[in-house]
């Protein structure tokens, strides 16, 4: 997914250029979806050692097994 990524911050820039938009643009252009692509990039990132963590600590029992009510 980085990977097609990291073509697609490459790619759209040519496309733009060869269509006619200005140099900054087309650098704009690039520099904004470098950002957005390493921000999805953490999130992702952040969200599988979420995951990960969650699923040991289920796995780890951090209940007595008991069942109680709540109220």
């Amino acid at each position: 997914m980085v990977r097609w990524a990291a073509f697609s911050c490459l790619l759209v820039p040519v496309v733009l250029l060869w269509c006619g938009s200005s140099l900054a643009g087309a650098a704009g252009t690039a520099l904004g979806l470098a950002a957005v692509t390493a921000a999805c990039r953490l999130l992702l990132r952040r969200s599988e050692r979420c995951a990960r963590s969650g699923a040991a600590g289920r796995r780890g029992g951090r209940h007595s097994g008991k069942n109680t009510p709540v109220g």
